[in-house]
Parts: C-alpha cells; structure tokens; sequence
C-alpha cells in the first residue's frame, strides 16, 4: 500500500504507482496499464462568519475532529458546487438560518493538512438560530468574549481574528 492509501486505478482497476512525472513535483500516483494520473489535491472547505444578537455566531461540534469545541458553521464543498452555495448549504444545516455571502475573508491552508478553508463572510436572511446536524450547540458570542481556548481548529481562530480586524 503507498502512503495515500490509494492502490487501484479508478478507471481501469490496475494497481497505481508512484512516478515522477516532473522535475520539482511530488511523486504521483500513475496506472501501469492505461496511464491514467491520480492526482491528489487538496479538498475545499467553506464556512461563513456572520452576527446575530450582537455577537458573532458560533457552533459547537458533535463531531470529530473537535469535538465539543467552536468554529463558524461550514463543511466540504461538493464536486461541481460553488463554494458560496456550499457555504450557505452548510450554514444552514448546521444552524437553521438562510444566509447571504456578502464577500470572502480569507483562504487558509496549513502544511499537512488536506483541506483548504474558504471563510466568508454573510448575513442572515432567513430562519432562526437551532443546533442541527453535526452541532451540539449554535451560540452569538459577544465580540469580547469568544472562547479562544476552545476553538475547534486553527483556521477558526486565525478568521475570527481577521473578521475582528475589519
């Protein structure tokens, strides 16, 4: 097995092996019999930073990893979804409100970690605040008084710091 976990052509079913392919790249997962490259990208995440009540909006996780921690609501975006519409999807199934993405706050990628985090930033159009899948708990903290020591991931705190400084 190689370190992708990856063993068999999703195309013709033949083993995959690493070659390289070009100078300066990383070694790539390669079909022996029809040739076919598997490459590994990373997967996108979108999530959204919005207010209600005064406070910035928040979920606490029923999931892992992270759970029981905070973070803005968001998830995986689909093959062939906007990140936007996956943002709002996310929101929506995590907190029971309909939002609108008023513009993107940031990218963040970190070394050895597969997702790219898309945070945007929104306001709430529709529905109302209820823990739903995936969420223990849907919060509106006060600005100065998020709880920093129990956030979920890096990119939570690292975009709650960037949306704070706008």
């Amino acid at each position: 097995m190689n370190a992708s976990g990856y063993n068999f052509c999703p195309r013709c079913a033949s083993p995959l092996e690493t070659r390289l392919l070009k100078e300066g790249d990383p070694e790539r997962l390669v079909c022996g019999r029809c040739g076919f490259v598997f490459y590994l990208g990373p997967k996108l995440v979108a999530g959204a930073i919005f207010e209600a009540g005064g406070g910035i909006v928040l979920v606490q996780r029923a999931i892992e990893p992270g759970y029981g921690k905070w973070t803005f609501p968001g998830g995986f975006v689909e093959r062939g979804e906007v990140a936007e519409a996956a943002a709002g999807r996310e929101v929506f199934e995590e907190t029971g409100v309909e939002i609108e993405v008023t513009g993107l706050l940031g990218l963040y990628s970190y070394e050895g970690q597969i997702p790219a985090i898309a945070v945007f930033e929104a306001r709430i159009t529709g529905g109302s605040l209820t823990p739903l899948d995936e969420t223990l708990d849907v919060k509106s903290f006060p600005r100065d008084a998020l709880p920093w020591a129990e956030m979920a991931f890096p990119s939570t705190e690292h975009a709650l710091k960037d949306y704070l400084r706008r």
